[in-house]
């Protein structure tokens, strides 16, 4: 049976490790070691400015949108607070991977500390899940406000609004906190090289010699507990609010009441649709060439970020004022 690209170059990896390291034993590693893009080292000195630039968007751009946020009284708000709360959920994965990543690429700085991986690991897990429960709550938001507004301003005070956004962080952290639990526990006596650029779940639980069966099931289990009941709350909150805007006597209004929802459902498009493309390249990418699969990974951490201060800045009326007074005063 012919080998695909992507097993050709796990294995070439694996190989080269074992040849490289027969005398040291790695059960328990003092560090692992970050590859970067396998099969593209010589041209990762030039994917680092493209990488490096969508990296300093992605800090002004949701800095901007805090500080708009923050300086101005009309946009405190329950669905701008939420914005808040999702920049911040974006900023934290990139600023956990990029620094590094780029320091691969500049300086070959190519190990990271064992706990430190398993830190970097629960960070972009734990704000994977705060992150898509902010969607969650900013769907609530749009469907309090379009199907129920006379309760809108007794329904999302701000002390609600802060509750929720506690109950998104303790649920974020207790649903994360096991994949670095369980990822330590294993024994670790193949290789301690990582073929990404940083440290991937499954890529790490990969280099264990154990069962990790545990780790899979609980990852499934997340999947479907978490991002599912996520995702089916989200559709219903829409299904609610398609359903009043149809009900809409005139063309102008059903127009006008979409739009006061149309930045968050972009948002919920780019995210989602990004994080299924990752999902379907893992599932089904296995003639794929290993750097492509680090490539969709890297920009599944930007490019979601990247583009939510945009839609925000270019779709709400009240933050493109507050941006255009800022610069002309």
């Amino acid at each position: 049976m012919q080998e695909t690209p992507f097993c050709l170059s796990i294995g070439n990896l694996l190989s080269y490790s074992m040849s490289d390291s027969n005398s040291t034993d790695f059960t328990n590693p003092s560090t692992f070691i970050l590859l970067g893009i396998p099969g593209l080292e010589a041209f990762q000195v030039w994917l680092s400015i493209p990488f490096c630039a969508m990296y300093a968007i992605v800090i002004l751009g949701n800095f901007t949108i805090l500080f708009i946020v923050k300086r101005e009284p009309s946009l405190h708000e329950p669905m701008y607070y939420f914005l808040c709360m999702l920049v911040i959920a974006d900023m934290v994965p990139s600023t956990a991977v990029v620094p590094k990543m780029l320091s691969i690429f500049w300086f070959n700085s190519r190990e990271i500390n064992f706990s430190a991986c398993f830190i970097q690991m629960f960070c972009l897990l734990s704000c994977s899940l705060v992150h898509s429960g902010i969607l969650v709550a900013m769907a609530f938001d749009r469907y309090v406000a379009i199907c129920d507004p006379l309760r809108y301003s007794t329904t999302l005070t701000n002390p609600v609004v802060a509750k929720i956004g506690l109950a998104l962080v303790l649920r974020g952290v207790m649903f994360a906190l096991p994949y670095p639990f369980l990822a330590r526990r294993w024994p670790y006596c193949r290789t301690n090289i990582i073929p990404y650029t940083y440290c991937k779940h499954i890529a790490v639980v990969k280099l264990a010699c154990a069962d990790i069966r545990l780790s899979s099931y609980y990852s499934l289990a997340v999947a479907f507990l978490v991002t599912g009941v996520d995702v089916f709350c989200i559709a219903m909150s829409y299904t609610q609010i398609l359903r009043v805007i149809f009900s809409l006597p005139t063309k102008d209004a059903r127009l006008k009441t979409f739009g006061t929802c149309g930045s968050h459902f972009c948002v919920i498009l780019a995210c989602y649709i990004a994080h299924l493309f990752s999902i379907l390249t893992e599932r089904f990418g296995h003639n794929m060439a290993l750097h492509f699969h680090v490539l969709m990974n890297n920009m599944y951490l930007l490019v979601p970020p990247m583009l939510n201060p945009i839609i925000y800045g270019v779709r709400s009326q009240q933050i493109r004022d507050s941006l255009l007074q800022l610069f002309t005063h």
